[in-house]
């Protein structure tokens, strides 16, 4: 293994880390919240606040899990739970996600998908949609659409020229 796909290993046994320690606190908050609703007749401004927060903070740690975590590339994850995943994200976010995959894809594919919708949804600071397909040779085709789209020059340049394989 060379230098750059050690600190990579690293980097991704970090990121299944953080997403690991941080999911059991939220899913304690969501607990707690649910006893306080169940102990009063009524609930505040501040709970409908927590809420509504939980569950797009687990989402985003599903979400940076399967973009950022470690794991077997060889290992599948399940068009539903991919859905699953944007669904909760859209729910509470400004953008949409239309994953029109209907076929389990491979871990490493989901990760380059989850980190090019991120990329996108940057592109996106008004809201929109992004959609994800795949083509019948297997290329991945995505498409974000939003009243302001802003591609940053960067990302722009990688489009048209490609990724620079010393940046990556």
């Amino acid at each position: 293994m060379n230098l750059v796909q050690g600190n990579t290993r690293l980097a991704t046994l970090v990121g299944s880390r953080i997403c690991h320690d941080l999911i059991s606190p939220v899913g304690a908050v969501m607990n707690g919240l649910e006893m306080m609703q169940l102990a009063h007749e009524s609930t505040t401004p501040e709970m409908d606040l927590i809420g509504d927060s939980v569950p797009n903070a687990t989402a985003r740690i599903r979400f940076f899990r399967i973009a950022y975590g470690a794991a077997g590339d060889d290992h599948a994850i399940g068009a539903s739970e991919i859905r699953d995943i944007l669904a909760d994200l859209g729910r509470s976010g400004r953008v949409q996600h239309d994953w029109q995959v209907s076929r389990d894809v491979a871990r490493a594919e989901a990760r380059l998908a989850f980190l090019a919708i991120q990329a996108l949804e940057t592109a996106l600071p008004r809201g929109g949609a992004i959609a994800i397909a795949q083509a019948a040779d297997n290329r991945w085709w995505l498409q974000a659409t939003g009243r302001r789209v802003v591609c940053p020059p960067d990302m722009a340049a990688m489009l048209r020229d490609g990724p620079d394989a010393a940046a990556l």
